[in-house]
């Protein structure tokens, strides 16, 4: 028996190492029997199914890459987007591996991938304002043929998913039809779920180390931890998915999803419920910035809380359609107690509900039924509001509190700011806000600060004896009506007092009567609220006394105007959403005049560039005191440099602080400067001094006469500029149309100057005037010409229109292809390298052509007449009669076409080779056809 036994157990044990030997043999064998069949078939499935370019560095076929699944790796792989997004990347990964069915390979010989991983993958999903997405890379494939039994198996390379993994990756979605970015970060997912199925349940685990979302330019969550547990009923035929079980914790918040989203063709349908019920406050305020983390762990908060997220209705940007967005918050028997406050804040109690009917601003409606709290037995808080509109706005509004903000101060922990001082507000109002009817709702009250503190941790020194007292008053609820008084507003800054005292009324006309005095060191100030970033030592000091009303300026009542005083800026930096970079205010003294404000002396720089300003603007108070002001005036400038290019929008510079159009032409065209942004709100006008001024390599020297901006235009009157040793005599109107467009036109003239110098030194030159390669000489140039920019402010040739004249004073022209060719042809050496003298050149430019007119010159007594087309790209269609000695009254005709490098000359021909125009799309900026010879 134990002989019998042990035998048995033997033959077990071998027949068990054999199948394990067998089992890693296939797992070695496999990848070696199949690699040309599974490589071949998933670049099959990529041409075929994909529209968009697939790139990898390697493949691999294994059973260990993600045992037991057999893998097919691609490493380093790179994919790129859907129309119109084919040059950006969609995806970009260390490695993406496609799992096999095993059984399909081994039996019916099939490659069938039912298992997707993506490791170290940066993820990038773009809508653009059209709302056109570039994840719309998967090509269907064709209906088959009807008359096929469906029953049949399916043939070739099939993608019937089960799984989707994705290890540590970055994902980006940026929506800019809908203003949305989400930004995240350590994103890991799997998917699990029978893909391939018409109707599926895909059940997701989900971790996010970090995620950021963007409404606008605003962050909602910053670096905030996800994690999500999901059921989604997904149905491939109507693509919609319905979300079924959708927790989800945003830090400690839970979250519950329910709702159905729906793909369309031209958009998608949404139903989205997000809801936290009965969670406690602490919980909420856990998705607070992180800086406020450790304050949260220091600090006991109680209460319970109720969120609740709604986004529903259609989306379709051709039919103008948008989802309704609403948001509930309510907080009940909150309290907040940092680190054992003598008097904590209690009786917190909130109830908000905000509406967005079809993402329309002007359809806000914000119900805010209460907020309020106490801290201690004295101080309290209240406050409700309810309005509709944003432009247009109905309110019904009161805030009433009374603070000692040392004793809030130690309540809730501010530990980076420290605030005293008693504040006291009173104010309610109820009616129409709108500035085009100049309603005003009827408001009474008040709100007043005294005896104020303040010390931030960035600044050792505190804002002291801090008063602000304010009063509005309106009866009629109309801008004529109301009335705002402050009286004072005051506060010392080391050792340095700052006063307002202002009184406003009758909006409909504004009348104010205002007295501004105090000094300020500016860089301590942002020192104190902890500006990073930006290099501040400025130094403000005021003393004006501003009386009047604003028709007084608009109708010319200059002499009852009463505004006079001075402001002196030093070291201040000043910022424009249009510009790269920073202006740098050296020195500024201005000192106001009734209706104007004088530059007596302004010192500033802009990267490079330097300006030295005197002169008026006109108006000012009102340009500040009106929504849609523009500002005028009349100055001189002397600089020694003005660098064009630095001003360019889509150049680097310090300045974050970019408009949302410029921000998206730089994520677009990330190797374009874009063209110089002209300010939409000025009328001004300078009388230049310009040593030097720079732009796209072109060096131009004193620059002399009038400039200025306009109509959000830039223009240059009877301006000279001195370049290659001539003066240069320019007239032009330049305005751009996006960050990456612009359109100029403008009337040259130039006298006496080299024309080789100015072929080497002058692109324009170069390349409309080819043929100056070749010659040597003096020549003069008037010439009017009008056209657009592209995203590098360089010319786009194909939109060019003008004309004018060329005169050649005195040119020898000697290598050029064109008269050697011609010599070559009629045996006449004299014609090879002419001399030109006296001659008048007049052409026209039209859709990349020049058009040259006829124009007639002397060599070596003959008389050569030439006309006809030639191109920016250097086709020729030319026609010549060449005149023969004495006179030149007999002669022959001769065609030139070809191109400046290789012309063809016919001799006795008058038939050329018809150049047919480009074609340019001017709305769009865009070469919808280049020129080229027409088909005989």
């Amino acid at each position: 028996m134990p002989v019998s036994f042990k035998h048995t157990a033997l033959k077990i044990l071998k027949i068990t190492g054999i199948v394990i030997a067998g089992i890693l043999l296939l797992l070695f064998l496999l990848p070696i029997l199949f690699p040309g069949k599974i490589a071949s078939e998933v670049k099959k499935v990529a041409n075929e199914r994909l529209d968009s370019k697939l790139e990898f560095s390697n493949s691999k076929l294994s059973f260990f890459t993600h045992f037991p699944s057999l893998t097919v790796s691609l490493d380093d792989l790179s994919l790129t987007g859907s129309k119109p997004f084919s040059n950006d990347t969609l995806l970009k990964a260390e490695q993406v591996a496609f799992g096999i069915n095993l059984k399909r390979l081994i039996f019916d010989n099939e490659v069938k991938i039912n298992k997707l991983y993506v490791s170290k993958a940066d993820i990038n999903i773009m809508v653009n304002q059209k709302g056109e997405a570039n994840y719309n890379i998967y090509v269907a494939p064709e209906d088959r043929d009807n008359k096929k039994d469906p029953n049949e198996p399916e043939e070739g390379t099939a993608i019937k998913l089960e799984r989707i993994d994705l290890e540590d990756c970055n994902v980006k979605y940026n929506d800019r039809s809908a203003k949305i970015m989400v930004d995240a970060k350590g994103f890991n997912y799997v998917g699990k779920g029978d893909l391939s199925e018409d109707i599926f349940d895909l059940r997701t685990d989900a971790k996010i180390d970090k995620v950021d979302f963007f409404y606008g330019q605003t962050a909602y969550l910053q670096q905030k931890e996800v994690q999500a547990d999901l059921i989604t009923r997904i149905n491939t035929h109507a693509l919609t998915f319905i979300l079924q079980k959708n927790e989800l914790h945003i830090n400690k918040l839970p979250l519950e999803f329910t709702g159905v989203f729906s793909i369309l063709r031209d958009g998608y349908k949404i139903n989205i419920k997000a809801a936290s019920e009965n969670t406690t406050v602490k919980d909420l305020f856990s998705v607070m910035p992180p800086e406020y983390l450790t304050w949260l762990d220091e600090t006991e908060i109680s209460g319970r809380s109720d969120l609740l997220f709604t986004f529903k209705g259609d989306y379709n940007v051709a039919k103008k359609q948008k989802p309704d967005l609403a948001f509930n918050l309510k907080i009940n028997d909150g309290a907040i107690n940092y680190q054992n406050a003598p008097v904590p804040l209690t009786d917190f109690q909130m109830d908000l509900n905000a509406i967005l009917p079809s993402l329309d601003i002007e359809q806000l409606g914000i119900n805010l039924r209460t907020l309020k709290f106490k801290v201690g037995e004295k101080d309290y808080f209240t406050a409700y509001l309810h309005s509709k509109g944003f432009n247009e706005m109905n309110i019904n509004a009161s805030v009433k509190g009374a603070l000692d903000l040392a004793v809030v101060d130690a309540a809730i922990g501010l530990n980076t700011v420290d605030l005293k001082g008693l504040l006291k507000t009173d104010i309610q109002a109820k009616g129409l806000f709108s500035t085009s009817k100049k309603l005003f709702p009827k408001t009474i009250g008040g709100i007043s600060l005294r005896n104020g503190w303040l010390k931030t941790d960035s600044y050792p020194n505190p804002i002291t004896n801090i008063t602000f007292v304010a009063n509005v008053l309106n009866k009629a609820g109309t801008y004529q009506d109301l009335i705002v008084a402050v009286a004072p507003a005051s506060f010392v800054f080391e050792g340095n007092p700052m006063y307002v005292n202002a009184t406003l009324s009758d909006f409909s006309d504004l009348a104010y009567n205002a007295k501004i005095k105090g000094e300020l060191n500016v860089g301590r100030i942002y020192q104190v609220f902890s500006r990073k970033g930006l290099d501040v030592t400025g130094y403000a000091k005021a003393d004006l006394s501003l009386k009047g009303k604003q028709s007084y300026a608009t109708t010319g009542q200059y002499d009852k105007l009463d505004n006079r005083g001075t402001i002196v800026l030093k070291n201040i930096k000043a910022t424009s959403e249009l510009f790269p970079k920073a202006f740098f205010i050296k020195q500024g003294n201005f000192r106001f005049q009734n209706e104007k404000m004088w530059f007596d002396k302004f010192y500033a720089s802009y990267g490079k560039s330097d300006f030295d300003i005197n002169g008026y603007l006109l108006n000012t108070i009102n340009y500040f005191l009106e929504s849609h002001g523009t500002l005028s005036g009349d100055f001189t400038m002397k600089s020694k440099l003005v660098n064009v290019d630095e001003f360019m929008a889509l150049k680097k510079g310090e300045n974050t602080d970019r408009n949302l159009e410029v921000q998206y032409a730089k994520e677009d065209h990330p190797k374009m400067s874009g063209v110089v942004i002209i300010p939409k709100n000025l009328n001004v006008g300078l009388k230049a001094d310009v040593n030097k001024v720079e732009y796209n390599g072109l060096v131009l020297n004193k620059l002399n006469g009038k400039v200025g901006i306009t109509k959000g235009g830039f223009y240059l009157e009877n301006t000279t500029f001195n370049i290659i040793d001539c003066i240069l005599g320019v007239s032009a109107n330049y305005k751009d149309e996006s960050p990456t467009s612009a359109h100029f036109d403008a009337h040259f003239t130039a006298k006496d100057f080299s024309v080789q110098r100015a072929y080497k030194e002058i692109p324009m030159f170069h390349d409309m005037v080819s043929a100056a390669e070749k010659a040597e000489g003096i020549i003069s140039v008037d010439y009017n010409i009008k056209g657009d920019l592209d995203g590098n402010m360089g010319p786009i040739y194909e939109s060019l229109e003008g004309g004018g004249t060329l005169n050649l004073r005195d040119v020898k022209v000697k290598g050029l292809k064109l008269f050697e060719g011609i010599s070559s042809k009629t045996g006449q050496d004299g014609l090879n390298n002419p001399d030109m003298q006296g001659i008048e050149i007049k052409s026209n430019i039209d859709n990349n052509l020049i058009h040259i007119e006829p124009f007639t010159f002397t060599v070596a007594s003959f008389k050569p007449t030439i006309k006809g087309t030639t191109s920016f790209d250097g086709l020729l269609d030319l026609r010549m009669r060449l005149g023969l000695p004495l006179f030149g009254i007999i002669g022959f005709p001769i065609t030139i076409t070809g191109t400046h490098e290789n012309p063809k000359i016919n001799i006795f021909s008058k038939t050329g080779e018809k150049i047919d125009d480009a074609v340019y799309d001017e709305k769009h900026n865009k070469v919808i056809k280049k020129e080229k010879v027409r088909k005989s």
